[in-house]
């Protein structure tokens, strides 16, 4: 069993490595108050930039998320966008809730309901907005995956059953009766605990939190790879057989992986949605998650800091392409994953090996 090459990178070059997480945590804490500053300075960064940067973070926090059960425990998800549009969901009540005041949402007047449906009770109080965000998640990932592990389910058809679930979401939320805006799903919305979602203020809040919960999901992540658990996890991905023989029950160490990963997609989708705005069905669109998969084999599987970086760098060049070359982005991005695929067969962490071997 291969030890993670971002630990044993982080070993050898302690120093070096603390240096360097330290430089970008303080860089990524002081970007957002250069909101602040006049338009006319050179330092200055719009709300716009701003949003994207955390909207890219969010993507982030999904890519570590999943490469704790890739990565880790080879468990190949291509279903994650679903936990993730459902912590963005419960965010969204909420602040349809806050946006309705005492009415109904607009969805729902436009629909001639004439009440909530049961699920809604409570989801004006941030409180229980924030247990949903949690809940819904972590308890749909806790039934799916102990009836999935329970049946000795993994590889190609693990992956195919995710897919399946996700798509069934979608198609679920899609519709106008289920109380969740149809293929709309929820916008127009004004406060966030009564500050307003647009004002640059509740933008920088947003923006810290969103880091401190990338920071949490790394050290949680980096816990898990250092501890017994995490070795398990990685002789879950190798050699889960002869695990078995030795007397350990994968079920359990999967389940709980599982279940981990799916409630920080959760909170990543309820930080994305008042920083974007918008939440609809299109985000459990399987495509999302196939494409968060190719964030973590770009980035480097079983690194952590490698999906993070795999997160970044198609985001960032989709947001570059859409502007510079529209009609072309399709084509730069589908060349750069061949490129990667061809040259940079473990990711761009891969490269961190490469040089250490010369």
């Amino acid at each position: 069993m291969t030890q993670p090459i971002t630990l044993t990178l982080t070993r050898k070059a302690p120093r070096l490595s603390v240096v360097a997480g330290l430089l970008v945590t303080a860089a990524l804490l002081i970007l957002p108050f250069l909101a602040l500053l006049p338009a006319d300075n050179p330092l200055a960064i719009s709300t716009w930039t701003l949003t994207l940067i955390g909207k890219i973070l969010c993507y982030a926090i999904v890519a570590v998320a999943l490469d704790l059960v890739w990565g880790y425990a080879g468990l190949l998800s291509l279903g994650h966008g679903l936990f993730f549009a459902l912590g963005g969901y419960a965010m969204g009540m909420y602040l349809m809730r806050q946006a309705s005041g005492d009415s109904l949402p607009a969805f729902m007047t436009f629909l001639s309901w004439q009440k909530m449906p049961w699920f809604w009770a409570g989801t004006q109080h941030f409180a229980w907005a924030l247990c949903l965000i949690v809940l819904v998640p972590g308890l749909l990932a806790l039934i799916f995956g102990w009836f999935t592990f329970r049946s000795k389910i993994k590889g190609v058809y693990f992956s195919i059953m995710t897919q399946a679930l996700t798509w069934a979401g979608m198609l679920l939320f899609f519709r106008n009766e289920t109380g969740f805006g149809g293929n709309n799903g929820f916008t127009g919305f004004t406060t966030l605990l009564g500050f307003s979602v647009t004002a640059t203020g509740t933008r920088i809040v947003l923006f810290i939190v969103t880091v401190l919960l990338l920071l949490a999901t790394l050290a949680i992540g980096f816990a898990l790879a250092r501890s017994k658990f995490g070795r398990v996890l990685t002789a879950v991905r190798d050699a889960e057989n002869r695990l078995i023989f030795c007397g350990y029950h994968p079920q359990g160490f999967k389940l709980f992986v599982w279940t981990l990963s799916a409630v920080l997609c959760g909170l990543a989708g309820a930080l994305y949605v008042p920083q974007v705005g918008i939440i609809n069905p299109g985000e459990m669109s399987p495509t999302n998650s196939i494409e968060a998969a190719i964030w973590v084999a770009l980035g480097g599987r079983g690194t952590l800091i490698g999906p993070l970086l795999g997160a970044g760098i198609v985001n960032g060049a989709k947001s570059w392409f859409t502007v510079a070359f529209p009609e072309y982005w399709l084509f730069f991005l589908g060349l750069m994953f061949i490129l990667v695929t061809l040259f940079l067969p473990h990711g761009v962490i891969g490269l961190l090996r490469r040089r250490k071997h010369d």
